[in-house]
């Protein structure tokens, strides 16, 4: 039994400490759409309160202005968890084991800014 065991555990060593060689491709991937779609999303988010100019501060209807609350607050702290989510992405050890990992916060980034294009793109009528 105490051989099994033994034998079991250096098999998954060794797998965990291969290096992994396509390692750069999710963080790459990942910054090169966050370049693409950060600014756009900022630029349309920025311009998403000239939705209520028709209708003024006070007189617009309750879904415009929560969706208007929901992009602002997405494009303050999505920015601060897409920023900590490519670091993760770039920083984590370039092995085999921490491959899922990696990709998975790759697909964070994007979370934020695909987030507030859909809420732009939907916005309410005034």
């Amino acid at each position: 039994m105490t051989t099994e065991h033994i034998a079991a555990t250096a098999g998954g060593t060794q797998y965990s400490a291969e290096r992994d060689r396509l390692a750069w491709v999710a963080p790459l991937v990942a910054t090169v759409l966050l370049a693409l779609l950060g600014p756009f999303a900022v630029a349309l988010g920025g311009l998403s309160v000239m939705a209520t100019d028709s209708c003024g501060p006070d007189d617009c209807s309750q879904a415009l202005t929560t969706s208007l609350t929901w992009i602002y607050g997405i494009l303050f702290y999505g920015g601060c968890f897409s920023f900590a989510a490519l670091i993760t992405a770039w920083a984590l050890p370039w092995k085999r084991r921490w491959r899922a990992l990696r990709v998975w916060s790759a697909v964070a980034v994007l979370v934020a800014p695909l987030a507030v294009l859909y809420l732009v793109f939907t916005l309410p009528a005034p």
